[in-house]
């Protein structure tokens, strides 16, 4: 039975992965489904997109050349009159939109208007999980495949050649292991404008120390076999064994480690907003969330929305990790895995 098989067999973690891969495509798709701005309107006899494109107000009746509000109820009358129409998404508000008609003071409790609530602000809190979730997801991605990247670089260099390279490298890591990371995020943060690149650079240059541990572990192991010294007879050099033939037998705790590195860069992500030291002001996200039901502990709708969107990815991509490191243990090779 092969390794897809054997992942497949195991249902929690078959499941879980196309519940992420659905709320992921769903989060894609936010601006169809969360926007303050209508998908397409028809007004006096032409079609509109605002989503794409902005018009003004004096456009659909309004009385300054301005964005058009579409929460305006002047406006939503207009549009709906005398034959026009508009397709709205499900949820009409984005993660930025202030609803200045709401109807009760923020932030507000879940309602028909806004199913989870709003902050402290009067956005639509639902929205902002929608935008956090993808912000987080996206984050997590691109800092795994940068850690991994460097991880297997420099683990691969320190296992083939070891001697005196991985000897330097391995006290060069352990020097840069020992800085404070936290306080390095903060001097940064009080220097550079905040930014997510920023971000991923800085927690980069921490999150691939342990993985390269591993990959060393796999080259040191696999440059002594036979299929190793083979190649190099038939006159290989040394980058050609190096990629066509130990890393592809040496990926196996990379791959089973994949989804816990994106549990662990959504959870620093998320602490790092939670303290402020994140993404921007105004960004979407969860840690940002959590710190305003931190501040706002009677609007229960925010840190409780945030709490179970948090939990259930990180154990979306728990049982994901646990399904992929018993497709990859050779000792299963045999076994066909129930469901737990």
């Amino acid at each position: 039975m092969n390794r897809w098989q054997r992942f497949k067999a195991n249902r929690l973690g078959y499941t879980s992965l196309w519940i992420f891969l659905i709320l992921f495509g769903l989060s894609v798709c936010a601006e169809l489904i969360a926007n303050d701005k209508p998908l397409v309107v028809r007004y006096q006899g032409q079609f509109y997109f605002p989503i794409l494109q902005s018009q003004p107000e004096t456009v659909f009746g309004g009385d300054f050349a301005t964005p058009t509000d579409f929460l305006d109820p002047d406006i939503r009358r207009s549009i709906t009159s005398k034959g026009n129409w508009a397709v709205y998404p499900p949820i009409p508000y984005s993660f930025e939109t202030l609803n200045y008609f709401a109807k009760s003071p923020n932030p507000a409790a879940p309602s028909m208007d806004n199913w989870l609530g709003t902050d402290d602000r009067g956005r639509d809190v639902l929205a902002r999980l929608i935008y956090g979730f993808r912000l987080s997801i996206l984050f997590g991605l691109a800092l795994t495949i940068v850690g991994v990247t460097v991880g297997i670089i420099t683990g691969a260099l320190m296992g083939f050649f070891g001697g005196k390279f991985d000897l330097v490298t391995q006290r060069a890591i352990e020097i840069w292991s020992a800085m404070p990371e936290l306080y390095l995020l903060i001097i940064f943060a009080s220097i550079f404008t905040p930014s997510i690149w920023l971000l991923v650079v800085l927690l980069a240059a921490f999150s691939w120390m342990g993985l390269s541990d591993y990959v060393r572990a796999e080259f040191f192991r696999n440059r002594a076999l036979e299929y190793v010294r083979a190649a190099r007879a038939l006159g290989l050099t040394n980058m050609q064994i190096m990629r066509r033939h130990i890393l592809p037998n040496s990926l196996t705790p990379v791959i089973t480690f994949l989804p816990f590195r994106m549990s662990a860069a959504i959870l620093s992500l998320t602490s790092l907003d939670f303290l402020g030291l994140g993404v921007p002001p105004g960004t979407p996200s969860l840690g940002e969330l959590l710190a305003q039901g931190k501040g706002n502990l009677d609007a229960w709708w925010i840190s409780l929305s945030t709490f179970v969107v948090l939990v259930s990815t990180l154990l979306l991509l728990t049982f994901m990790g646990e399904a992929l490191r018993d497709a990859f243990d050779s000792r299963k090779s045999g076994a066909v895995l129930g469901a737990r």
